[in-house]
């Protein structure tokens, strides 16, 4: 998996740096056009489009790792999806289904505060760290953080004999 996340994630990075530099001299064509066109208008759309221009890649990066951390925290909430949450969403080494919660259960959290702590520490050295590995490999890096430490769990949970589900990386 971790081969597979950094393979990814390179290509990803050739692919977004090949976009931007297309994308630089698109705008630099198009730039006569934007002095032509009216500006669109709302408040609140400038107040986040200012809100996300003002965060750094790695504050915008981690944006969504949290956004899919509070999803998945908000359908642990629905009791119509405690059992897919249960399968997938937990990592339990006698579960039937062992390959997808290793990564999914990496997204799950229970507890809104051990949510928010993992969030902020998240949020707090993304900047950081994004800046050392790029976006794409930050991803790689977390997803395989993830998966790495679910099936050291899963080793734990063999060697002493627990097979209770577990949640989070």
């Amino acid at each position: 998996f971790t081969g597979s996340a950094f393979g990814s994630a390179a290509i990803w990075q050739y692919e977004s740096l090949k976009s931007r530099v297309q994308t630089y001299f698109e705008e630099a064509r198009a730039d006569w056009m934007d002095k032509m066109r009216p500006q669109k208008r709302g408040d609140f759309r400038k107040q986040v489009n200012s809100w996300w221009n003002n965060l750094t890649e790695g504050q915008r990066t981690v944006t969504g790792i949290i956004a899919v951390n509070v999803f998945v925290f908000c359908l642990w909430r629905l009791p119509g999806m405690r059992r897919i949450m249960f399968t997938y969403f937990t990592s339990n080494p006698s579960s039937k289904a062992l390959c997808s919660p290793m990564l999914l259960s990496t997204f799950s959290h229970f507890s809104l505060f051990h949510m928010a702590a993992n969030m902020y520490v998240l949020w707090s050295f993304s900047s950081s760290i994004v800046s050392l590995l790029g976006c794409e490999q930050f991803i790689a890096v977390y997803l395989s953080a993830g998966v790495i430490s679910t099936f050291v769990s899963y080793v734990a949970k063999m060697a002493t004999g627990r097979f209770e589900p577990s949640l989070g990386a």
